[in-house]
């Protein structure tokens, strides 16, 4: 089979299309034939082995797992003796652990769940990382309550897109933030009210909010504190920091804090669930969430998609078309953005 294959860190020119074998499922796996994957944040630290502390578990010198990607939906071509949810044929979706940038990819059973119906291949691909991250982020994490008030930062991202339409699900008031070339794209989504930060700082605004979901790692701790209610909840799931730790230490500096302070300091790890994406999956089929996707590449494309990524102020999901997937629609008409 044909798969993106990574054997040193470095930048997109890394990655190579080649010949790899057929990957044959565990007991417990289901072997997908990839129709589409998609690209994340995830996969560019992946492929450039930064922040540089990652490396201690992603391999010192190279990367231990060859093939990129997580995301994916495909067709289910063979399953392991042990797996009593899937059987051949069916169309699934959700994260891998061996990479989807491939042809086939091999998946736990425990993090796949059946494709919703009303998305083409290419859709669902766009969903589970990003939806899932947004959906623990604010329900789980954040604990978002009907009527509460909720500011996403990065509203206009991979991420963001998914989780404006999931704090509405909720109850919640939401605010968006991004920049002047998504507003229109994220009050389409559901929020009550859209903050173009090249314009507006809500840090310094009068409004207090009872969560705050930062995905751009824009603001200092103390200035999204500013923006809390005394009680309120700050998620964070981003953050600047240098070659060496990354955002590591604004999230010890978060949970470091929060024990002596009336407000919730939260960091933002999300897990792979299946129950979450058959959460999100009934959540599409009502037409609440959607997937927004700015642009498809081809499998041979995706480093350069990666590049797209980590350089053009990517908007919304990525996604990297496998041949034989089935072409379809996109999801929306209007523009996604993530800032």
């Amino acid at each position: 089979m044909r798969a993106i294959v990574q054997q040193a860190y470095g930048a997109g020119d890394v990655l190579r299309l080649q010949d790899v074998d057929k990957p044959a499922p565990g007991p417990h796996e289901v072997l997908v034939r990839v129709r589409a994957a998609s690209v994340n944040h995830a996969d560019w630290f992946l492929t450039t082995g930064r922040p540089y502390v990652m490396r201690a578990a992603l391999g010192l010198r190279g990367p231990r797992v060859a093939i990129r990607g997580r995301d994916l939906a495909g067709r289910v071509e063979t399953v392991g003796a042990a797996v009593t949810r899937f059987r051949p044929g069916d169309d699934v979706y959700g994260e891998t652990t061996t990479g989807s940038f491939a042809e086939f990819a091999c998946v736990p059973e425990r993090l796949l769940a059946l494709k919703p119906t009303n998305l083409t291949f290419e859709q669902a691909a766009a969903v589970p990382l990003a939806a899932v991250t947004a959906l623990q982020g604010l329900r789980d994490v954040g604990g978002v309550q009907p009527g509460q008030a909720v500011l996403i930062d990065g509203a206009s991202g991979g991420v963001g897109t998914f989780a404006v339409q999931i704090a509405k699900t909720l109850g919640a008031d939401v605010t968006g933030v991004c920049s002047t070339r998504n507003v229109e794209l994220v009050r389409s989504l559901g929020a009550d009210r859209v903050i173009d930060y090249t314009r507006e700082d809500f840090a310094r605004g009068g409004q207090r909010f009872d969560v705050i979901l930062d995905l751009a790692g824009r603001h200092p701790l103390a200035d999204c504190r500013r923006a809390l209610t005394r009680t309120g909840t700050l998620v964070s799931a981003s953050g600047f920091g240098g070659p060496v730790l990354g955002p590591l230490g604004r999230y010890v500096g978060a949970l470091a804090l929060s024990p002596f302070v009336s407000q919730r300091l939260r960091v933002l790890a999300a897990q792979p669930s299946h129950q979450d994406l058959e959460t999100l999956t009934a959540l599409i089929d009502a037409e609440a969430v959607r997937p927004v996707i700015e642009t498809t590449y081809a499998l041979a494309q995706t480093a350069e998609a990666i590049r797209h990524l980590a350089e053009r102020h990517t908007r919304a999901k990525i996604v990297i078309a496998v041949p034989g997937s089935q072409a379809g629609p996109q999801p929306s008409t209007k523009e996604a953005g993530d800032d």
